[in-house]
């Protein structure tokens, strides 16, 4: 599987801010960052792992993850938020 910049510039080629990604995360790892940020109690760190701090990206790479997943959306937001 690409990496989250590729999938990301690939499905969004006309955002600026996908130059800007993490060139080594993902979604693998993404999915582990969600998992674990409850034990760093630090949301923030989803937007530090991606490597860009915008709610469009996040939600954008969080669709994409419930889809291979084969998950709702409502469940990778879920594990963010908890």
């Amino acid at each position: 599987m690409m990496n989250i910049k590729e999938y990301y510039m690939n499905a969004y080629p006309t955002d600026e801010l996908g130059v800007e990604l993490n060139e080594n995360s993902t979604f693998v790892g993404l999915l582990d960052v969600l998992n674990t940020q409850s034990v760093n109690d630090d949301s923030d760190y989803v937007y530090e792992y991606i490597g860009v701090v915008d709610s469009i990206v996040r939600e954008r790479l969080f669709s994409n993850l419930a889809l291979v997943l084969n998950k709702p959306y409502d469940y990778v937001y879920n594990l963010w938020l908890n």
